[in-house]
């Protein structure tokens, strides 16, 4: 099976939870072609850099997918007819990175670095 990287983002107007379900749909797909997903961060509501189909911002997911080149077709399938979904992306890496991404290891730094509200008094 082929190592794959998928993101989506999805519209501004769901909730945090629906955009979690969305998550949990794409896993159920891939398991039933085959594959298996690896990991699932949710980057929450973010900023679009342009309009996509009148909404200014997203729910933005990111997947690492071990699975056939048929179950992440299907998958592509099934999110291009979804309404929720503005925009995906599936890319094939070489390994996955476990890891925290790079949005979510910056966000963890900053929370860090703010001093909490107990503590300034």
């Amino acid at each position: 099976m082929a190592l794959y990287e998928h993101v989506v983002i999805s519209r501004q107007d769901i909730s945090p939870q629906q955009a979690e379900a969305l998550n949990d749909q794409i896993k159920a797909i891939i398991e039933e072609h085959g594959g298996a997903v690896a990991k699932i961060e949710y980057w929450g509501l973010r900023n679009l850099t342009y309009r996509i189909k009148k909404n200014r911002k997203g729910h933005y997911s990111l997947l690492a997918l071990d699975a056939p080149p048929a179950a992440v077709k299907e998958l592509e399938r099934q999110l291009s007819i979804n309404e929720d979904v503005l925009r995906y992306m599936t890319i094939r890496v070489e390994e996955i990175d476990l890891e925290l991404s790079p949005i979510l290891a910056r966000r963890d730094r900053e929370r860090e670095r703010e001093p909490r509200r107990e503590d300034a008094y």
